[in-house]
């Protein structure tokens, strides 16, 4: 028989990726430079020369046993070490290599971290805008995902709406700080609040709730300023990371969960994962790209470009009329449409070869997302189409 509930799924194609497919297929037409195809989060910058050398390091002088062998089921031992040691030296944590598990990317490491906390039938609460791709991410593991309704004045956490669905049945919350798709960090007084309210919470619901923080643009941050880091602020939390966007490596596919140590379970989670593993084949990342990531762990690829480009549309859009709250990091914007169906309005844009993607699969309808992971000429360029789109059609 086949699988009636994937099959399905096939009519449910991502926004993102058939946008992303137009733009390829109109770049064919008119040439892709033509295109302003904003639609995916597809890092622009090249990674750390380091890291390509580690990489050329490893493979020709490395033990090929272990450069190309099996590594354990957790990870590389001495790769856990030294993320633990370069999460504690910026964070000021308190992390051992055994609180780490290794994983596939960011959603290697959220795959872990739902099953790890919750059972079939449980909820998890997440906040709008909210990536679309949790959806599968958590339904498919017998979970319930539900979302809180956004604050749009500023896209921190609607905390009204939050405590009003905040019931015994909630077993996890999750966060993504800086945001996709807003670019909004949480500040230190919203992630505080947050904590107040799930220790309470915990005491009236007799039972644990596990806040799992997904931050793959943690260290995409705008204006000089520092994120919090969400762990700091509740012993029981799941940072789930990747390298994809810090070291520009989507294709590498790796990362990490760090599950805190105030938690007093620790150890106990990280090795739950590699038994987590065998239920959904993830049998570890490749040891290589764990060798290499491991000596680079506190580097990033140049990642001004993003705040940069970041500027020059907000600047310009807002200068035409569009309302929107300010990145403070990552490689994202969230404009209010100029009309309330955000699907026309981004059907619109495409005349004039803008491709934005419509914030209605984010839980934010009447919003549309940019990712402006584009060469800054291509932005430069691009400004120009945004006026003649706005003048045609508003």
């Amino acid at each position: 028989m086949i699988s009636k509930q994937y099959q399905d799924m096939l009519s449910g194609k991502s926004v993102i990726r058939e946008l992303s497919e137009y733009a390829t297929a109109r770049g064919q037409e008119i040439g892709y430079e033509n295109v302003f195809d904003y639609s995916l989060g597809n890092p622009s910058v090249a990674a750390p020369k380091a890291y390509n050398d580690k990489l050329i390091e490893l493979i020709s002088a490395g033990d090929p046993m272990l450069v190309h062998g099996y590594s354990p089921s957790l990870g590389i031992p001495a790769v856990r070490e030294k993320i633990a040691a370069s999460l504690n030296r910026r964070f000021q944590m308190n992390y051992k290599g055994e609180d780490i598990f290794m994983a596939s990317g960011a959603a290697g490491a959220l795959a872990h971290a739902f099953r790890l906390v919750t059972a079939p039938g449980d909820e998890i609460l997440t906040f709008a805008p909210f990536f679309p791709e949790y959806n599968p991410y958590v339904n498919l593991t017998g979970a319930k995902l539900r979302v809180v309704p956004a604050s749009f004045a500023d896209f921190q956490i609607n905390f009204a709406a939050f405590e009003e669905m905040l019931n015994e049945n909630v077993h996890a919350v999750l966060v993504n700080t800086p945001n996709n798709p807003s670019g909004i960090a949480y500040s230190a007084q919203t992630l505080a609040q947050l904590a107040e309210i799930l220790t309470v919470k915990e005491k009236e619901f007799g039972h644990d709730i596990w806040l799992i923080s997904d931050e793959p643009y943690r260290e995409i941050v705008f204006d000089g300023k520092d994120i919090p880091y969400v762990s700091r602020f509740y012993p029981r939390t799941l940072s789930c990371y990747s390298f994809s966007k810090s070291l520009s490596l989507p294709g590498d596919r790796i990362g990490y969960v760090a599950v805190n140590p105030a938690s007093g379970v620790s150890k106990m989670l990280a090795t739950m994962c590699g038994q987590i593993s065998r239920g959904i084949g993830h049998n570890c990342p490749t040891a290589l790209m764990q060798l290499a990531v491991a000596d680079c762990c506190d580097m990033t690829a140049d990642l001004s470009v993003y705040e940069t480009n970041m500027n020059l549309l907000y600047n310009e859009l807002t200068s035409l009329g569009f309302e929107i709250v300010r990145p403070g990091g990552t490689f994202y914007m969230f404009p209010r449409a100029l009309e309330a169906d955000a699907v026309a309005f981004s059907k619109k844009a495409m005349r004039h070869d803008l491709i934005l993607v419509p914030g209605n699969s984010f839980g934010a309808p009447g919003y549309f997302r940019i990712a402006y992971c584009v060469d800054t000429d291509k932005v430069e360029r691009s400004l120009e189409a945004f006026r003649r789109f706005v003048k045609a059609e508003y």
